[in-house]
């Protein structure tokens, strides 16, 4: 059992994943007789989307400490947060668009629980209007909301939380160690559960390989490209340019300063593992002042999840076409909110995202059972995006220090000629 550990997860999860194409090659439909291993993966995984965004979003609100901080530095860190993260998601809906990555599978072959497609179907016809979607973001019952896991109204009343928790200063104090300690329980819970994703890949990978054969798997390795040409794009085009246009700082200087924090953020997968890492390299290589690089990279890492928010809107065009789900415009707008919302909700541990689906896919109608599609490919994407997470972390920091003259250029220069 030691030597099972001693062994990195992600190892253990990509042997899982070759195994399960090969086992669910060579055994065939009758593979379907194990998905219930990683139905129930999938179970453990629903059964977290509560607590862990509840408890994140307050203790990440909160964790601003004071309003404040809201001021030359606050509002232009979340600010760019916010506006990276709608074009990271709106650049995973345009990519899932143009691509049709779900294309190639027909969902309605797959051995699921047929009541998903009608739940799907049945959302789909019962359309709110946008009166009442206004209506319902508002918790008449927070309680109620949580039993019935309606995450848009729980965000705004975990958002509504953290900052009432400002606002009572210090006698908010005993209310927010509660947060933040339950935010550290659950990733501690979340952790435990990304425990069991070999077996879950494993049952998930040879159904996928058993009961859809070669079509699905090139559907899924053409997902896992498309996210890394997302990330990519997000790394080489939006924050590029804010490097460039709006800190005024060398692109290549920055990439070489941040890459110990790339490498460590790929081989672990968690933005909170690197959050030292990052720190270090945004004050010693980047030259950004302590208290910037302490308040901005720290919020981010807890915040700023843009490989996440794009992923989820790739994730949720690839799950649409893959059970033959209908999107409109209103449907994109929406899926860009939660999208941002559901990154902003995600902890810095490996998996985070898979939890996530659970809020944008219901909202828009499409099956949950998405999500033991790609779970079988999620590690592998997972390190992509959180590379991306902490390169944005480090980005918005640079660029707020520059704008805030807190940035020492001297320092940047003599730690590129080291």
């Amino acid at each position: 059992m030691n030597v099972w550990f001693r062994i990195p997860l992600w190892q253990r999860v990509i042997a899982a994943l070759v195994l399960g194409i090969i086992v669910g090659y060579l055994w065939g439909p009758g593979a379907a007789s194990i998905k219930i291993i990683g139905d129930i993966f999938i179970a453990f995984i629903k059964m977290l989307v509560v607590p862990l965004i509840f408890f994140s979003l307050v203790a990440g609100v909160a964790s601003i400490g004071d309003l404040r901080k809201l001021g030359s530095v606050g509002w232009r860190a979340m600010l760019l947060f916010v506006v990276t993260g709608q074009m990271a998601v709106w650049m995973g809906l345009g990519i899932g668009t143009l691509t049709q990555p779900g294309a190639g599978i027909d969902g309605a072959s797959m051995a699921l629980d047929q009541t998903a497609l009608e739940r799907a179907q049945e959302r789909r016809e019962t359309a709110q209007s946008f009166e009442q979607m206004l209506l319902e973001v508002v918790p008449s019952s927070p309680v109620q909301v949580m039993a019935d896991v309606n995450v848009l109204p729980l965000i705004v009343f975990s958002l509504l939380i953290g900052i009432g928790i400002l606002m009572a200063k210090e006698e908010g104090e005993p209310v927010l160690r509660i947060f933040d300690s339950g935010s550290v329980v659950m990733q501690k819970v979340t952790m435990v559960v990304m425990e069991l994703t070999p077996f879950g890949v494993f049952a998930l990978m040879a159904w996928v390989a058993g009961t859809l054969g070669m079509d699905a798997l090139k559907a899924l390795g053409q997902l896992v490209f498309l996210n890394y040409l997302g990330c990519f794009l997000i790394i080489g085009l939006i924050y590029a340019g804010m490097i460039k246009l709006f800190a005024r700082v060398p692109v290549i200087d920055f990439f070489r300063g941040i890459v110990d924090a790339m490498a460590v953020s790929y081989s672990t997968a968690s933005s909170n593992a690197t959050l030292p890492v990052t720190l270090r390299c945004a004050e010693r290589n980047l030259g950004v002042s302590n208290s910037v690089a302490s308040f901005v990279i720290a919020l981010g890492a807890t915040i700023n999840m843009n490989g996440t928010a794009m992923y989820l809107g790739l994730a949720t065009l690839f799950g649409a076409q893959a059970f033959g789900v209908d999107l409109n415009w209103g449907d994109y707008f929406t899926i860009s909110i939660l999208g941002t919302l559901g990154a902003i909700g995600a902890a810095g541990i490996p998996g985070s995202g898979l939890i996530m689906m659970v809020l944008v896919f219901g909202a828009v109608g499409v099956p949950l059972e998405t999500i033991a599609l790609v779970a079988g490919i999620d590690r592998i994407m997972d390190m992509m995006r959180t590379t991306t997470n902490i390169t944005g972390d480090a980005a918005v920091a640079v660029t707020v220090a520059s704008l805030t003259g807190e940035l020492d250029r001297a320092e940047l220069i003599s730690a590129d000629d080291v």
